[in-house]
């Protein structure tokens, strides 16, 4: 009797593992999600996917499919009001979605021409439907700042930042940062947003927010801000609504390096003697765009021995400025340039040794030194703007100090 009992027992207890397994399988076990894109429940098809090939044409594509008593000529002189299919181009993605029966037709063509615009044309009905559609865009805002650990790029490129955005801060600072000048160490936060197709792939940068730079032992702060908002006209400003454009751009090339100062005695590597260098000599790659660092008019052009090729713009009664080396001369005698406005390239002619441009600086008709000089500033901010811009910036401010621990 009582080996009957553990008999039992032993069964029972093998039935109630079963079970226990059969609901633990049934818990992680779970149906796999149907899968939607371009409108399309792709659970609904059979689907392939592809890229366009060399030789390819949207006639070759289709025509392989079974598109049933179509035929492509048709197609292509229904859809080439809305579809050009001759802009088809290799290795951009195409979907075919083909019905799941036995006869496998072709119902859905979709093509993408870049990330964010598809094509679809529609085989399902007698008459072919034909579409274009843009992916709902995501704007999201980010924060990041600390300390600089190299460069600006290597920086943001650390941060898995799009380099699009050392573009645009350049060009915001240009007329009160040389970045070649910032320092390991220096403290730095920017705000921006960034673009997302279908809220999850990226689509890089899209406008920035708000910055400060710690640059010389200062802080510069930079905020966008529109003073008149039916221009819809964007202009940066510091915190106290200083507007951080100025009349001259601080230097005539972009991420180049100073490679000699102005001075008053100066050992000259060409001429081998001692003699006053009374200019800023910025060394870049040949061919390196060289830009007008403030609007005006074109005095002279011309090419001398020691110069080389050179450009001179007057600016107005007090200041002129003057581009040596050149290897090419872009502007004319004469013609009015705008600020930073590409005049010639950078070369090494005349009395050089390598590629530079040598950016000359007058006030008063005479030779100064561009780097210690006090330059003019841009239009300020009237009063009831001021007002509105400083509660604006408010929250961003903070937020910038936060995150670099001001």
């Amino acid at each position: 009797m009582k080996q009957v009992v553990i008999a039992i027992i032993v069964l029972f207890s093998l039935v109630s593992c079963n079970k226990s397994n059969d609901v633990l399988e049934k818990e992680i076990i779970k149906p796999a999600a149907k899968k939607m894109e371009f409108g399309f429940k792709y659970s609904d098809f059979n689907v392939v996917q592809d890229t366009v090939k060399k030789g390819d044409t949207f006639g070759t594509i289709i025509e392989n499919q079974n598109i049933g008593d179509k035929k492509v000529y048709d197609i292509i002189k229904q859809v080439k009001d809305t579809f050009d299919v001759r802009t088809i181009r290799i290795n951009k993605p195409y979907t075919l979605l083909r019905s799941k029966n036995k006869t496998n037709n072709l119902q859905v063509f979709i093509y993408q021409p870049d990330a964010l615009t598809y094509y679809v044309v529609d085989l399902r009905d007698t008459a072919v439907v034909v579409y274009k559609k843009t992916k709902p865009i995501t704007i999201k805002t980010r924060t990041i700042g600390g300390l600089l650990k190299g460069s600006l790029s290597e920086t943001l490129e650390n941060a898995n930042v799009e380099g699009a955005l050392v573009s645009k801060i350049s060009r915001i600072y240009a007329w009160s940062i040389d970045f070649f000048k910032l320092k390991k160490g220096d403290r730095f936060a920017i705000t921006f947003t960034e673009r997302f197709i279908n809220d999850s792939v990226y689509d890089g940068v899209d406008s920035l927010k708000a910055a400060f730079f710690e640059y010389k032992g200062k802080i510069i702060y930079a905020f966008p801000y529109a003073q008149n908002p039916s221009s819809n006209k964007i202009e940066y400003y510091d915190e106290e609504g200083k507007t951080l454009k100025n009349f001259f751009l601080k230097t005539p090339i972009k991420f180049s390096r100073i490679s000699s100062r102005f001075s008053t005695n100066r050992f000259h590597p060409v001429q081998q003697r001692w003699k006053a260098h009374k200019g800023t000599d910025y060394a870049a790659p040949y061919g390196t765009p060289i830009t007008t660092t403030a609007a005006g008019i074109v005095e002279q052009t011309g090419f001398t021995a020691g110069n080389g090729n050179f450009v001179k713009v007057k600016h107005n009664g007090t200041y002129s400025t003057q581009y040596l080396h050149m290897s090419r001369i872009l502007v004319r005698r004469g013609q009015h340039v705008t600020q930073g406005q590409i005049i010639g390239r950078v070369g090494s002619t005349g009395l050089a040794t390598g590629p530079h441009v040598c950016y000359r600086f007058w006030k008063n008709g005479v030779q100064v030194d561009a780097l210690r000089l006090k330059l003019p500033s841009g239009e300020p901010m009237s009063g009831r703007n001021k007002e509105q811009f400083l509660k604006a910036i408010t929250p961003l401010k903070w937020q910038l100090d936060s995150v670099a621990n001001l």
